[in-house]
């Protein structure tokens, strides 16, 4: 995969994740349970899919 691409990629999991956490606070403190605990849901989806990606590379030639 083209380094620019995974790089977009990976901001925009990082994206639906602060996203996710951010909804779920908010349906939670509305009352909405159905929504806040999907939208949890979705945030730990994101989180561990974020964790199981390979590291990113480093350009640390010299």
């Amino acid at each position: 995969m083209p380094p620019n691409l995974e790089k977009l990629g990976r901001f925009l999991l990082r994206g639906l994740r602060i996203g996710a956490s951010t909804i779920s606070i908010v349906e939670l403190l509305r009352s909405d349970w159905t929504g806040g605990i999907s939208a949890g849901v979705a945030w730990l989806v994101f989180l561990q899919v974020e964790r199981r990606l390979p590291p990113e590379p480093t350009d640390t030639q010299r």
